[in-house]
């Protein structure tokens, strides 16, 4: 399929950012590299745990701060209960919150991760590529879909 990128206004990539959320340092480094390499005008916030991405959330309400237009969450954190708290978390958060699409991202290709994350509220679920090529390939195809096909929520207006 191939995406027009004449589709998308000007102003919908204005500020826009993506909340990553990684503990395993290598990944992050392979994650920055491709983000890079697909997007230009966006901002990556990075979190390697619970508490850092429910604080940045917490102050995107508390100043105004617009969110990201989509959240990247790896499943274990080290353990997949951990991922799961913070998807919990994020989505408890309040309803505007709440309405960002969260992308769970794992090694696990295991039937049960994937189920559970689906029933837990995430928007979808990706296997994580094995090289930096397949991490290019990733991001390009998140952001033909994130940024060029769907329509998100206007939270710049909600603050």
């Amino acid at each position: 399929m191939n995406f027009s990128k004449s589709k998308t206004s000007p102003k919908r990539n204005q500020n826009a950012r993506i909340l990553i959320i990684e503990d395993n340092s290598d990944h992050m480094v392979l994650i920055k590299s491709a983000v890079q390499k697909c997007f230009t005008d966006i901002e990556v916030v990075m979190a390697s745990d619970e508490q850092t991405a429910i604080h940045y959330l917490d102050e995107c309400i508390q100043t105004g701060l617009r969110p990201p237009q989509f959240i990247l969450l790896d499943l274990y954190l080290p353990e997949r209960e951990n991922g799961w708290q913070i998807l919990k978390s994020i989505k408890n958060l309040n309803p505007e919150i709440g309405q960002i699409p969260i992308v769970v991202f794992s090694n696990s290709a295991c039937h049960e991760d994937i189920t559970e994350s689906y029933d837990r509220g995430a928007t979808s679920y990706v296997v994580k590529p094995t090289d930096f090529t397949e991490w290019v390939d990733y991001f390009q195809t998140l952001k033909d879909y994130w940024w060029e096909t769907v329509t998100l929520p206007n939270h710049q207006s909600i603050y």
